[in-house]
């Protein structure tokens, strides 16, 4: 098993051999993209084949939105999952596609064509995206389900597992996590599942720090070149390998703090036990800064000219990202609620109130942008000039 701090310096390691491996062109990063998706394809696959989940209830599951007998826990968990797939950085990633191919913008028929392909691409990416969540959460329900730490401490060591140790001899539900899961395909399905969960789990852990990354280089770049003729020292820095280096390294500032959280001791015989909720908190709260802006940009035809979302998809697009925002935000006020403390409950409310206004004022602008020029409230121009509208 490889600790936390390990993970992170590998994860520390990769980010920085990824952003080098652009230079040998886009073909082999996609390529490295591919391979990384196709292991996760068929590792994954490999479980959902041994654990033989009941495909009727797939099915059922998939086209009727029913839980039977679930409770808050539950809807917690399928929050859970909506946000782990929608993440605010895929959103930057995708857009970003469109400096990946040459085309001649202005040209619409080559426009409208190009739009076509990215279209196809990014429906085959999310329905890859889609089976691989499939194969995950079906495995995790069907091997791990009503089953208590007796169950799988029994047989764990009936099948001589080394691993036996880290669930009591206790009848309370099993709890496991991604490390757990594995232990317990291994002790149910031989050590073979175990270790190409392994397999799956890196790659897919290499696959998201390679978008993670790819998206930041993808944000700093368009800032960069967006950023006034007298460029601030940030952006003198960036343009230097030392200088990105630097501005890299500070944004792990974070990864390595939670490093030193996890060594801290636990609650139980001095165990650490960093819980992931937080940062899944933080990266659905950041939904609505990435969902808003796209609607926006997309409807403003001094943006996008002849190819600007029509009445269908401005209607459309509002509703799903406000069903979004209203899930993740639900996720996040849940797990503020589960913390237990006045001191957090009132910082937790002085940082809603920010966040908050900052989500008004991008709804604000987002509405304009949709049509309602009414909630301009006399600051035409000023709104005009921060959206490029067209009077």
């Amino acid at each position: 098993r490889i600790p936390l701090w390990g993970g992170v310096l590998i994860t520390i390691a990769d980010t920085f051999v990824f952003l080098f491996l652009d230079k040998y062109g886009l073909r082999k990063l996609e390529a490295f993209f591919g391979l990384l998706i196709t292991i996760m394809a068929l590792t994954f696959g490999y479980e959902y084949i041994t654990v033989k989940p009941n495909q009727e209830k797939l099915l059922q599951g998939l086209f009727i939105p029913y839980c039977q007998d679930c409770g808050t826990p539950q809807l917690e968990q399928a929050v859970g999952i909506v946000g782990a797939v929608i993440m605010p950085h895929n959103m930057y990633l995708h857009s970003a596609l469109v400096k990946s191919r040459q085309v001649n913008r202005a040209d619409k028929r080559e426009v409208r064509e190009a739009n076509k392909y990215f279209f196809i691409e990014s429906c085959i990416a999310l329905f890859v995206s889609f089976i691989i969540n499939i194969f995950v959460v079906t495995v995790f329900a069907e091997a791990f389900f009503n089953k208590t730490n007796a169950n799988v401490s029994q047989v764990c060591a009936n099948s001589s597992s080394p691993h036996s140790s880290l669930f009591p001899n206790n009848s309370e539900a099993l709890e496991v996590d991604i490390y757990k899961g594995g232990v317990v395909l291994g002790c149910y399905f031989g050590p073979a599942a175990l270790y190409i969960w392994a397999i799956g789990i890196l790659a897919a852990g290499q696959s998201s720090t390679m978008t993670g990354t790819y998206s930041g280089q993808f944000v700093m770049e368009v800032t960069r070149c967006s950023s006034p003729l007298t460029p601030s020292l940030l952006w003198v820095l960036y343009s230097l390998l030392p200088g990105i280096l630097i501005i890299y390294s500070s944004l792990l500032t974070p990864s390595l703090l939670w490093v030193l959280y996890s060594l801290l001791p636990g609650p139980q015989e001095g165990q650490s036990h960093p819980s992931p909720s937080p940062c899944s908190a933080l990266s659905l709260s950041q939904l609505p800064f990435a969902l808003i802006p796209v609607l926006t940009f997309t409807s403003l035809p001094s943006v996008m000219h002849d190819f600007a979302n029509g009445l269908f998809w401005r209607v459309a697009g509002s509703l799903l990202i406000l069903l979004i925002c209203c899930i993740n935000m639900y996720f996040v006020v849940a797990y503020v609620m589960s913390l237990h403390s006045l001191a957090l409950y009132i910082g937790a409310a002085l940082l809603s109130v920010v966040y908050l206004s900052f989500v008004a004022y991008l709804t604000w602008l987002c509405l304009i942008a949709l049509g309602a020029s009414f909630l301009a409230c006399g600051s035409t121009v000023s709104v005009t000039r921060t959206l490029h509208l067209e009077q």
